[in-house]
């Protein structure tokens, strides 16, 4: 198709559908089902319970996210997430003693994944009330017994422990929702979206920030030449989070964590 002295190819998808979902985005929004492209397959197993619509959209953000912070900084990653935005984001750097009080933690010694997760669920926590979680890795038991005490929906994650799953199969007597990521998944490189009858396409926003992107030579400001690998770190987070959060955007990042995020609002 040509629109003046561009030309647009045709495009053309065919969708198979998969499983129906719990409701659409408001529970009068029925029917309600997800489908897959019909060469290719879902990113994710359900292991457990029956997921929404806002629910699948959180799960699929939020594991991109912490896929794309595993990758950038070598650590274990982890995601909350509300309404399709992130509410915390974390890696696995240790907890100061201050923050075991405060996370009520206690006096133990934390595997990667539940500093992760601690770190993403506890920087906002009344945010994060009744959020989606995602982590890079697989869920150990004692990330599982962390996540047993709070108000979530679900998680997504690589996989998870034999203890770790029957622990989060009888939460919310056993509605969670577990999802079972694919880490091997491509997904297509256009994406395609329809409103009100009219389909929108873009290329998939699939820019990858690593560490070379906050070189000293891209460092503007006078005392930024010689910044330590903590602050890139931080840096990381705080970008890949707001690649995932809704329209104009901040995060502040510290000590391995998000502890501000700002999306875009009305007012």
């Amino acid at each position: 198709q040509q629109q003046g002295s561009e030309v647009f190819p045709q495009l053309v998808r065919e969708y198979k559908i998969e499983r129906p979902l719990k409701y659409g985005v408001n529970p009068h929004q029925a029917p309600a089902y997800i489908a897959r492209t019909a060469d290719g397959n879902l990113p994710f197993q359900v292991l457990n319970g029956i997921p929404g619509y806002i629910n699948l959209l959180d799960a699929l953000n939020a594991w991109q996210l912490v896929q794309e912070l595993k990758q950038a900084t070598g650590l274990a990653a982890a995601a909350s997430f509300k309404h399709v935005s992130p509410a915390g984001v974390g890696v696995a750097v240790p907890l100061s003693s201050d923050l075991q009080d405060i996370y009520d933690v206690g006096d133990v010694s934390l595997t990667p994944v539940a500093l992760a997760y601690l770190r993403a669920r506890q920087a906002d926590p009344m945010c994060s009330f009744g959020d989606f979680a995602a982590v890079s890795d697989v869920v150990d038991e004692q990330t599982a017994m962390f996540l047993k005490r709070e108000v979530s929906d679900g998680i997504i994650a690589p996989g998870y422990d034999p203890k770790a799953l029957e622990i989060l199969k009888a939460k919310k007597g056993g509605a969670y929702i577990i999802l079972q990521a694919d880490h091997d998944y491509k997904p297509p490189q256009i994406e395609i979206r329809e409103i009100y009858g009219v389909a929108f396409a873009q290329g998939r926003n699939n820019v990858e920030l690593t560490k070379a992107h906050f070189n000293p030579d891209k460092i503007v400001t006078a005392n930024g030449k010689d910044i330590p690998d903590s602050a890139v770190r931080d840096l990381l987070i705080a970008s890949i989070c707001i690649k995932y959060t809704q329209s104009n955007s901040v995060a502040y990042a510290i000590d391995g964590q998000a502890i501000g995020i700002g999306a875009g609002q009305q007012s």
